[in-house]
């Protein structure tokens, strides 16, 4: 029996001292994450907000997504105004194209961006507000939003013969799968921590609040 009692004795002290090692192994796994995104990628980094923010959010988003489009179009204003604009949020975006069109799209902001990254977010909101009619013309529709970017047609043909550009596009997107577990578009990472799926805006900021106490 007194054995018996030792035994439960350890086990209870061993289950009290290993508890917190899900916590340790999560916290780890999460700080993995982060040194994962940060590392350079193939295209330049489309970033706005602060570097010194104590938040780094990170857009998965395929232009052939709507539900990138509805965050684009809804979520993203209030996001910038109330805590990229003030500091405390760094914004970065990148590319996962879910089908050619997509990669057409994408192909187009960088040309009209030319890594700038106020101009690249000006002519993807273009491009999220037009998506039906991207979807459904794309040549065209390309082409309309390149004029509209100062850009003829032949520029918006050498812009999506561009298989430097496309490749590194390829790239990045490859990246994102094999390393960061990335196979669906929104998904977003909230300093380093995973989120599969579009977000409202309240639900985004109920994610930011804890994290900005800190």
């Amino acid at each position: 029996m007194k054995l018996f009692n030792r035994i439960i004795a350890f086990a209870l002290f061993s289950a009290a001292f290993l508890a917190p090692l899900p916590l340790a192994t999560s916290a780890m796994a999460q700080s993995a994450t982060v040194a994962a995104l940060a590392k350079p990628t193939s295209l330049p980094e489309i970033a706005i907000g602060s570097a010194k923010a104590p938040v780094t959010i990170t857009e998965y988003a395929s232009m052939s997504c709507p539900h990138c489009a509805a965050f684009g179009e809804n979520v993203f204003p209030m996001l910038r105004s109330k805590y990229i604009d003030t500091g405390k949020v760094r914004f970065v975006f990148r590319e996962f194209p879910l089908d050619i069109k997509a990669a057409a799209a994408s192909m187009l902001a960088r040309c009209i961006g030319k890594d700038d990254p106020e101009k690249y977010l000006g002519a993807v909101a273009i491009l999220f507000k037009q998506q039906d009619r991207l979807m459904d013309q794309t040549r065209d529709t390309l082409k309309l939003i390149g004029k509209l970017n100062g850009m003829s047609e032949e520029d918006v043909e050498t812009c999506e013969k561009d298989q430097a550009l496309l490749d590194k596009l390829a790239a990045d997107q490859k990246y994102a799968f094999d390393v960061l577990k990335v196979d669906s578009t929104p998904t977003f990472f909230v300093n380093g921590d995973r989120v599969k799926g579009a977000m409202s805006f309240e639900e985004l900021e109920a994610r930011l609040k804890p994290l900005l106490k800190r």
